[in-house]
């Protein structure tokens, strides 16, 4: 794809999708400019012992994550010690009330959550 497109690429995926991406740019540190990873499950629901995290460490590229408040694949708290693994930039957009689904299924939803997913991402990539 760096062959055919200029400019910056970006990766993002929602749960597992996010996991993946992650996992891929860990091993590839120069394949995209930044990574935007929606409810990233950081370990299976009620199960706070089996953590994702190995590959964290290895991560060296820019990523912002979207984490709902009420979110079982992982607390806030926890997601933010895990995230400090990360030795790239990266930052946390907490979603109030807002589960693993980050309230986009809700009858009720939050239009303005697009927008600061972007002003977020684009803040922390500096553009």
């Amino acid at each position: 794809m760096r062959k055919m497109v200029k400019g910056k690429i970006f990766l993002g995926g929602h749960s597992y999708g996010g996991r993946q991406a992650t996992m891929l740019c860990a091993e590839d540190h120069d394949l995209v400019s930044g990574l935007l990873l929606l409810s990233y499950p950081l370990h299976p629901p009620r199960k706070p012992e089996q953590l994702r995290v190995q590959h964290l460490p290895n991560l060296r590229t820019p990523c912002l994550f979207v984490h709902g408040a009420r979110d079982p694949f992982g607390s806030i708290e926890e997601v933010e010690k895990a995230i400090a693994l990360i030795p790239a930039r990266h930052a946390l957009l907490t979603v109030e009330g807002a589960g693993h689904d980050l309230g986009f299924a809700a009858k009720k939803r939050n239009d303005q959550l697009p927008a600061r997913i972007l002003a977020a991402f684009h803040e922390l990539l500096g553009s």
